[in-house]
């Protein structure tokens, strides 16, 4: 197997991209998500959660998706890191992990099809925002 490698500046570049991404998408989508999701912007305050620790889960979580996006992209082998290869490997592991997992995971939890609408459509967002970057600026 041909590995071309892995350059941890695309890898960083795509996790604080993917993140804003992430923070205009659920800023759209706030109200649509709220209902979605039966809750008050005051309930979710009132969760417990604090948002500094969650927003440094969520980075370092994009940290390691890009990171193993990355490899699988790197496997492709010397010459196929690619935008358009990084842009289709994104959206080959969105539908083949991502979306079948909160299809089921939604599906049990009996959340309603909105949901799943606007979570998967930011993590495929997610996933080709990451693949092109780390496409793009190769190994």
């Amino acid at each position: 197997m041909d590995f071309a490698g892995i350059n941890y500046v695309a890898v960083a570049v795509a996790a604080i991209a993917s993140f804003l991404f992430g923070g205009v998408w659920y800023g759209v989508f706030s109200n649509p998500w709220m209902a979605a999701i039966g809750k008050t912007e005051q309930e979710i305050k009132n969760a417990g959660q604090s948002l500094p620790v969650l927003l440094v889960m969520t980075f370092v979580a994009l940290l390691v998706m890009a990171f193993v996006l990355a490899g699988l992209i790197g496997h492709l082998g010397h010459g196929q890191v690619t935008t358009w290869n990084g842009a289709l490997s994104g959206a080959f592991a969105w539908f083949g992990f991502v979306a079948t997992t909160l299809v089921v995971n939604h599906g049990y939890q009996g959340a309603k099809g909105a949901l799943t609408l606007i979570d998967g459509a930011h993590w495929l967002g997610v996933l080709l925002i990451q693949g092109i970057i780390i496409g793009y600026l190769g190994v």
